[in-house]
């Protein structure tokens, strides 16, 4: 009898994101919170997300040479900066209110 095992080889490579711990804004202000990633903006859309309780929602993505996209809702609320020279991705808010307050991250496509 002959037995006969087959391997397959899984390349996985970790990135990072890192962005502030918290942010504090008063009714009315700014929002701005960066996220700074281990790649290149121009190669991936990096998304953002909010967590406020009991749901998720996506806010928006961006990616240097492409449309930015944001969700229909929020398009007056947020926008989205990227630096590519320090592969740092912002996300811009105006007029934050309580019902704003979220958990927010901000993501790697996998593509």
């Amino acid at each position: 009898m002959v037995a006969y095992f087959f391997f397959q080889w899984v390349r996985v490579k970790c990135e990072q994101l890192t962005q502030p711990a918290s942010v504090t804004v008063q009714p009315g202000q700014r929002l701005a919170i960066t996220c700074q990633v281990s790649y290149s903006v121009g190669n991936h859309h990096t998304h953002w997300i909010r967590q406020p309780a009991g749901k998720l929602e996506w806010i928006g993505a961006a990616r240097v040479g492409y449309t930015t996209l944001l969700k229909d809702s929020l398009k007056n609320k947020f926008s989205i900066n990227l630096d590519s020279s320090s592969n740092r991705v912002t996300l811009n808010g105006q007029n934050i209110q309580p019902e704003d307050t979220a958990v927010y991250y901000c993501a790697r496509d996998t593509q």
